[in-house]
């Protein structure tokens, strides 16, 4: 069965809008269709094939999911709001962990994500602390960019994996 979409906004629904919309409405369109895809591209599959590690870095459908799930964290509520908050980016998923709790982590840390970004004034609001490592801190804007550009090089990672794994495509 496919997965609802993550939110609103969901490939499906935004499919033949004009997208004529606010700067934040449309960056999230395209946040979610992405943050979609990386989901559906693990959907009816058994653990077991959700966890096969389908190129040498070790890379599997679910460690992908893990490890988005902790740049949103790390993105919006970390460098954007600034809090004292550190996470595990790594693609290791916890041998007990199943499909659907890492699914419904990933739901839970993009809807908080996407409520940061409806509560701020405008795309062009600072962050509150530089990303680890940078000199200075970004607008709200650059970051949102920044994940769809990340979140969709990790859909086009799960689609190679899923096709690996089944042969399936246009997920």
């Amino acid at each position: 069965m496919p997965d609802a979409a993550l939110v609103s906004g969901g490939m499906g629904e935004d499919a033949g809008r004009d997208l004529t919309e606010s700067e934040r409405d449309v960056l999230l369109v395209f946040l979610n269709r992405v943050r979609d895809a990386v989901v559906r591209a693990s959907a009816g599959l058994t653990g077991e094939q959700q966890r096969i590690r389908g190129v040498p870095s070790g890379t599997s459908l679910l460690g992908l999911i893990r490890h988005l799930t902790a740049v949103e964290k790390h993105w919006f509520q970390r460098v954007f709001l600034s809090q004292d908050r550190r996470v595990d980016m790594s693609m290791d998923v916890p041998a007990s962990a199943t499909r659907d709790e890492v699914v419904a982590a990933y739901r839970q840390a993009c809807a908080r994500s996407d409520e940061i970004v409806r509560a701020c004034p405008a795309p062009s609001t600072m962050a509150g602390a530089a990303n680890p490592g940078e000199n200075r801190a970004v607008s709200l804007r650059r970051i949102m960019v920044h994940m769809i550009e990340e979140t969709a090089r990790h859909a086009g990672h799960a689609d190679i994996l899923r096709e690996r794994i089944d042969g399936a495509t246009g997920l």
